[in-house]
C-alpha cells in the first residue's frame, strides 16, 4: 500500500499524517444515536465515492446529503439492504474505479451472514481495495446486539476508528480513538470532535 489518500476531513488528516494508506479497510464504530454520519458525508468530498446503504433507502441517504451543511461530494448511492446484501455488495464493489472511496453504512447486516461467506467477502474486499488503490469505510453500530462476525471485521480492518459519544450534563462529548493503524501510527490519545453541522476539533477543556 503506497501513498496516502486524504479523508477530506482536515482535522483527521492532520492527525493521521495525511490520510489513510491506499488499499485499506477502515472500520468506523459508533453509537447509533450519534452524529457519526457527518464523518461519512464529509468523506464523499475527497474523491469519487460509492455509498452502499443497508438500512436506510438510497433516497433517504441522498436527501440527507442534500440537506447537510457539511462539505460533500456527489457519491453514487445504492441500496443493498435486500435479501442478499453480500451478493449485492460484491457485484458493486467489483466495478469500483481507481482511487475511490467505498462507504458501507452500516455493515451490521453483512456481518450477520454465515461466517465463511463473510470471511470470503472481507478477503475479496481487501483485494479490490489494493487492486484499485481505494479505501473502504465500514460503518458499524456499537452496543446492543452486535453481530457475531464483528470481531472478524475488527481483525481484518487495517484501521479502526472508534467514536465514543457521551452526554455530560448539558454537553454532548464526542471522542474519536484510533487504536489500530496497520502501516502507520495509531493515535495514543483520543481526538475530541465537535459534530454539529460539520466535523471540527473541540477545543474546550474537560473539567474533572
Amino acid at each position: 500500500m503506497e501513498g496516502r489518500l486524504p479523508t477530506g476531513i482536515e482535522v483527521l488528516d492532520r492527525r493521521l499524517d495525511g490520510g489513510i494508506p491506499a488499499g485499506s479497510i477502515v472500520l468506523f464504530s459508533a453509537d447509533p444515536a450519534s452524529q457519526s454520519e457527518l464523518l461519512l458525508y464529509e468523506l464523499t468530498a475527497a474523491r469519487g465515492t460509492l455509498y452502499l446503504t443497508t438500512l436506510r433507502s438510497d433516497q433517504a441517504v441522498s436527501d440527507a446529503l442534500d440537506r447537510t451543511r457539511s462539505r460533500v461530494g456527489t457519491p453514487t448511492v445504492r441500496d443493498i439492504g435486500g435479501d442478499a446484501p453480500l451478493d449485492a455488495a460484491n457485484r458493486l464493489v467489483s466495478a469500483l474505479p481507481e482511487s475511490a472511496n467505498l462507504v458501507i453504512d452500516v455493515t451490521d447486516p453483512l456481518e450477520r451472514s454465515e461466517r465463511a461467506r463473510y470471511r470470503r467477502f472481507l478477503n475479496e474486499l481487501q483485494t479490490a481495495m489494493v487492486n484499485t488503490g481505494s479505501v473502504a469505510f465500514l460503518h458499524a453500530m456499537k452496543g446492543g446486539d452486535e453481530p457475531a462476525n464483528r470481531a472478524m471485521t475488527e481483525h481484518v480492518a487495517d484501521v479502526v476508528w472508534d467514536l465514543d459519544t457521551e452526554v455530560r450534563g448539558s454537553d454532548v462529548v464526542n471522542k474519536l480513538a484510533v487504536p489500530k493503524f496497520r502501516g502507520g501510527r495509531a493515535l495514543d490519545e483520543t481526538v475530541k470532535l465537535k459534530l454539529e453541522e460539520r466535523v471540527a476539533i473541540d477545543t474546550s477543556r474537560d473539567i474533572a
